[in-house]
């Protein structure tokens, strides 16, 4: 019923800079906290970031300083641009977002299909 599409990954050397991109769409009533979590081979998946519908902003320690979370409300889309990229940031990337739907009236969390990022030299 709603989908979330992911954009923007890619290869990148290291200190190199990516913005990744995550579209809402469907019958939307709003959406609310939305998040960018990462998952390396042979790791757990993490929060990297999150950030309320009001604008409040959430990092872990290993981002911090270097990604930035933000969206546009009227579009139903978050952004996370990354620079200074590791090669320890190399991982599968993926948005979540906590969606009212108009149908149902109803909460619902919804997870993007992941994109990749790779840090190399």
């Amino acid at each position: 019923q709603v989908q979330l599409v992911e954009s923007g990954g890619g290869l990148v050397q290291p200190g190199g800079s990516l913005r990744l991109s995550c579209a809402a769409s469907g019958s939307i009533f709003g959406v609310y906290l939305m998040a960018w979590y990462r998952q390396a081979p042979g790791r757990q998946r993490e929060l990297v970031a999150d950030i309320t519908s009001g604008g409040g902003t959430n990092y872990a320690d290993s981002v911090k300083g270097r990604f930035t979370i933000s969206r546009d409300n009227a579009k139903n889309t978050v952004y996370l641009q990354m620079n200074g990229l590791k090669p320890e940031d190399t991982a599968v990337y993926y948005c979540n977002a906590d969606v009212k739907e108009k149908l149902t009236s109803s909460f619902q969390i919804y997870w993007g299909q992941g994109t990749q990022v790779t840090v190399s030299s």
